[in-house]
């Protein structure tokens, strides 16, 4: 039987499930789909009774605004560094038994995953508040870009935590 699939590589290819928890760190980005099962998977321990897996998708209409699609970019080094201490934090404000986080970079087609956030705790409550927590951080600070492309076919660059235009807050 072969391994799960885990999040494409930047190429794009699908990698085993077993890569995903013993690589570099917790946390990827990643050009293709990603496989939520293989995150939620890199984060079980036999000691936590709390496994939560987030999946943020791209929706079909927002504001009453028809979505073709959405695009995402990122400085991707400092993107990633970002991310690895975000889990980090994560692991040890909830005591957390594991933590990824996996987003999508390209295009990202209505109704697929942009972001997956998987947390594991002795208990439901800690990984909960991490995911959640995880997800409003990444989406206010680390440098990850967002262009909706409308029905129309206008594009619209949006980075949830410009505060200064606040273009683009809560989507």
């Amino acid at each position: 039987m072969s391994a799960p699939l885990s999040p494409g590589s930047p190429e794009g290819n699908p990698i085993a499930a077993p890569a995903l928890a013993a690589g570099a760190g917790p946390c990827r980005l990643v050009h293709g789909p990603i496989d939520g099962a293989a995150v939620l998977a890199a984060v079980s321990a036999a000691d936590a009774g709390g496994n939560v897996l987030f999946l943020g998708s791209t929706r079909g209409v927002t504001d009453g605004v028809t979505t073709l699609g959405l695009d995402y970019e990122a400085h991707e080094p400092l993107a990633l560094a970002m991310l690895e201490e975000l889990c980090s934090a994560a692991m040890e404000r909830f005591s957390l038994r594991g933590c990824v986080v996996v987003h999508r970079l390209g295009r990202v087609a209505v109704g697929e995953a942009s972001i997956a956030i998987a947390a594991s705790a002795p208990h439901r409550k800690e990984a909960f508040a991490a995911a959640e927590w995880l997800l409003e951080r990444v989406k206010a600070e680390v440098p990850i870009w967002k262009c909706e492309e409308d029905g129309a076919g206008v594009r619209s660059w949006l980075h949830p935590g410009d505060m200064r235009s606040g273009v683009g807050e809560g989507r």
